[in-house]
């Protein structure tokens, strides 16, 4: 089962390599990471979307996180309503007479060309996993040449920690 970790973490050097050290010697898979700087100086966030196969597993997943020093909270937001969103670039072949045919295709999905070639158009789209899916698989067709994802990045809707939360750990 696929599970959606968030883990709020020092902003120091190595972290992320110790954490995936970690989850690669314990054999669990990440389908996808995303890190990046939070509303708090000098602290980061880290969502992982992980392949666990049952409750003990993820259990044990989420015990080591938090046993790794710069870790300052971890969360399992799989179940709860949260706000999950990813970045897609998609290359595809393009001419003159399949440009416009194209941008009727992306148009349903709020995607947008951010780069046009003679040969090819590139594509932006954000939103859920399996929007993006959907997108990609029908500029399929169209021949992609080059695709590149950010992987999902997600929190908890309505309710962001406070910077108190997060200032009263030692940085």
């Amino acid at each position: 089962m696929k599970r959606i970790i968030t883990a709020t973490v020092q902003d120091r050097a190595g972290v992320l390599n110790r954490i995936t050290g970690m989850l690669y010697k314990r054999q669990f898979n990440i389908e996808s990471i995303s890190v990046g700087g939070s509303e708090v100086k000098g602290i980061s966030k880290m969502t992982f979307v992980v392949e666990v196969s049952d409750d003990q597993k993820l259990e044990q997943l989420t015990k080591q996180l938090n046993k790794q020093i710069d870790v300052l909270k971890v969360s399992d937001i799989t179940d709860k309503a949260m706000v999950a969103r990813e970045l897609a670039l998609i290359k595809v072949a393009s001419n003159a007479h399949l440009s416009a045919e194209i941008q009727g295709v992306i148009a349903p999905f709020r995607a947008s060309v951010i780069d046009v070639s003679k040969d090819s158009l590139t594509i932006q789209v954000t939103g859920k996993p399996d929007k993006v899916d959907a997108l990609i698989n029908l500029l399929g067709t169209y021949g992609i040449k080059e695709l590149t994802r950010t992987g999902t990045t997600a929190f908890l809707r309505g309710q962001q920690p406070h910077v108190t939360e997060i200032s009263s750990f030692s940085v």
